[in-house]
């Protein structure tokens, strides 16, 4: 079974020779040896694949020659042959099972590299990616650098020396059908070039993009399909599934129809029939007039066609190389997304008062989601922020644990900025509860360990009996060692008291609650809160809220209106004003009554 310490050496974070946003070369620099061992098997194998050929052509000259056969000759000639012939199958399958099993490792570096960096960059910039397009980059396309590692070294390599050492040998033995031969190549090389054409490479971009919107797509459908469902709107639904497939097929098509002419251009010039009727056209003419010994042919009919093998693996290999490319482009591009920066001198908090001043942020430049927060969040209090949807509300609390950093002002914990307080123990001072809860696939118990991996199971307990899941956790199949997603599912109440339970245990001084049992019914509310009553103490609690329990249960309660403090202070005083939050608990208390009369809520019995 995982643990959760095994998660966290798996999270932690790399040295500083794979810092984020490294180039590839460097990135790749440990498997310099095995790139290597690749290519000079690779060279070998392909050198020795020559010998059978050059065997044929030898006992041809000697068969066809009207001098006496020599027996022992041939019977060289023909274990030479043979031995070439094993050592390039052995060489070619190391080659192939080393630059395999490099791959691998390559793709397991992207990999961590990748978790190291999305795990280190601000939240913000998730916030301004879909998810299938990160996923894309994951998966796909460190899958898509499988050609450039496992088989181009090699196979590039071997198709180049081959044809070299065949030419040269071709040159000895007669220089102008050397020449003829390569008309074919000549030919094809001429059309390569229109493979790079800016419209070719501008119809591959147009498809990754349409790719990428299919994935976007897919993964957008998936997660909302219970609501699809329940209020049947498959149709729409299904309309931008549809319109990223139409918009694929037609970018696919077009992109055919440009490379369909000049791929089959290039085949058909590199196909054996036509190198074998060019070598024997020009053959024929020089044998006719007198300029080629009929014998000397033959090693151009065996070794001709191999001299195609540069162009042929060029054009085959062209689209997975152009692919690969890109897709390292993209996992580039994800690793250069600086993360925020860390204090040279971390200096640690003088208690956990928060301090916003003046704080302005904006996601781009259009719009700002704070303007001028000034605001105190004194320990020992609690602290319910209230507003419209778009009020940025997420956005103020996702500063605290700085999720992000202000674009101006600055946010104090303990007197101290956060940029000049060290992760790991910023980590430690502030807790979030999420409202859209994502459990790991591991036990409860490491889930709700997560930020504390020795913790005690009886701490584990405490903290889910704090948070009213206790119960549910002993009726799963294994209990608390039960593995989430695969032994069983939880609703979404039951998922966020497993978040809760983990907030606890991390017991840290600094609480942030975004909408954090925006999905449990009434009965676990009270639970929940009587939880953090008992807990508080001198703990400094921020709550996105919007029932009235919570705000009435508050210390200070801040409305917030288009990323402005419009009213602040207790909610008996703010009722009296009868300002904006008197306007919020009127709403929300007739919508309350209208779910007290008959409408469910969160993880109520359905």
């Amino acid at each position: 079974m995982t643990t959760t310490t095994d998660l966290a050496q798996t999270i932690e974070q790399p040295d500083a020779d794979s810092a984020v946003g490294q180039s590839m070369t460097r990135l790749l620099r440990p498997h310099l040896r095995s790139f290597a061992a690749v290519v000079i098997l690779q060279v070998i194998g392909a050198l020795a694949g020559l010998a059978p050929l050059l065997a044929v052509v030898e006992l041809g000259r000697t068969l066809l020659s009207p001098d006496p056969i020599d027996h022992v000759h041939v019977w060289t000639v023909m274990i030479a042959g043979a031995t070439g012939l094993l050592i390039r199958l052995l060489c070619t399958a190391a080659s192939s099972g080393i630059g395999h099993v490099l791959d691998s490792r390559v793709q397991l570096t992207f990999r961590r590299q990748l978790a190291a960096s999305l795990g280190r960059v601000p939240i913000g910039w998730f916030s301004r990616r879909r998810t299938g397009e990160l996923a894309k980059v994951v998966g796909e396309d460190v899958s898509a650098v499988h050609p450039f590692i496992a088989h181009a070294p090699g196979e590039l390599v071997a198709a180049f020396v081959v044809p070299l050492v065949s030419l040269i040998y071709l040159f000895t033995v007669d220089w102008r059908l050397t020449l003829i031969t390569l008309i074919p190549v000549v030919l094809a090389i001429t059309l390569v070039p229109l493979l790079m054409l800016p419209t070719r490479t501008r119809e591959q971009e147009a498809y990754d993009a349409a790719m990428a919107r299919i994935a976007s797509s897919v993964v957008e459908f998936v997660q909302g399909i219970s609501v699809v469902k329940a209020f049947g709107g498959g149709e729409r639904a299904h309309r931008t599934f549809l319109t990223a497939a139409d918009d694929f097929v037609s970018i696919f098509s077009r992109w055919v129809r440009g490379m369909s002419v000049i791929a089959a251009g290039m085949q058909l010039a590199l196909s054996p029939p036509f190198v074998l009727l060019v070598v024997l056209v020009g053959g024929t003419a020089l044998i006719t007039s007198g300029g080629l010994a009929p014998a000397d042919l033959l090693p151009f009919l065996l070794l001709g066609l191999g001299l195609t093998a540069p162009v042929a693996a060029l054009g085959h290999g062209f689209d997975d190389l152009q692919s690969a490319g890109r897709a390292i482009g993209r996992i580039k591009d994800v690793l250069a997304v600086r993360p925020l920066p860390e204090p040279a001198h971390p200096r640690p908090p003088q208690g956990h008062r928060v301090e916003l001043r003046d704080v302005r942020f904006a996601y781009d430049a259009d719009h700002e989601a704070l303007r001028g927060i000034d605001l105190v969040l004194e320990p020992g209090t609690v602290t319910a922020v209230v507003g419209p949807s778009g009020s940025g509300k997420s956005t103020l609390v996702q500063l605290l644990p700085r999720f992000f950093d202000p674009t101006h002002g600055s946010v104090l914990l303990g007197g101290i900025d956060l940029r000049e307080i060290g992760s790991r123990e910023l980590h430690r001072q502030v807790s979030f509860v999420f409202q859209d809860v994502r459990l790991l696939r591991v036990s409860v118990a490491d889930n709700i360990a997560l930020a504390v991996p020795r913790a005690s199971r009886d701490d584990v307990i405490r903290a889910a009996r704090l948070a009213d899941i206790h119960d549910r956790i002993l009726q799963l199949p294994r209990g608390y060692d039960t593995v989430l997603g695969e032994e069983t599912k939880l609703s979404g109440g039951e998922a966020q008291r497993i978040s809760i339970a983990r907030a606890l245990l991390a017991d840290a001084p600094v609480l942030v609650l975004d909408e954090a049992t925006s999905f449990a019914d009434p009965q676990t509310e009270q639970a929940v809160r009587r939880a953090l009553a008992t807990l508080s103490g001198d703990r400094t609690i921020v709550v996105i809220a919007h029932r009235l329990e919570t705000v009435a249960d508050a210390d200070t309660v801040v409305v917030l209106e288009d990323g402005a403090i419009v009213e602040r202070g207790r909610s008996a005083d703010l009722l009296t004003r009868g300002g904006r939050f008197a306007a919020f608990w009127r709403s929300h208390q007739s919508a309350e009554i209208e779910t007290h009369d008959g409408v469910l809520r969160g993880d109520e019995p359905r």
